[in-house]
């Protein structure tokens, strides 16, 4: 036996997504839509070796604009 168990609690959170997913039943599916309209789109490796390719080095202390004046 757990002394840690707590088989009936469910956290005010849980409660509140539970109770809103019975309240629209279609929130998970437009939650993917969403998802897949900003963020699962195929990667176009070519354009990302270009984009490496182009790469220009950054210079140390870029905010230094002049020579020190030693």
């Amino acid at each position: 036996m757990n002394l840690f168990a707590r088989p009936h609690y469910a956290s005010d959170a849980t409660q509140f997504i539970d109770s809103l997913k019975a309240a629209k039943p279609t929130l998970e599916a437009e939650q993917r839509q969403g998802r897949a309209l900003l963020w699962d789109r195929p990667v176009d490796r070519g354009f990302n070796a270009a984009a490496d390719a182009a790469r220009v080095e950054q210079k140390p202390y870029v905010y230094q604009t002049e020579p020190s004046l030693r």
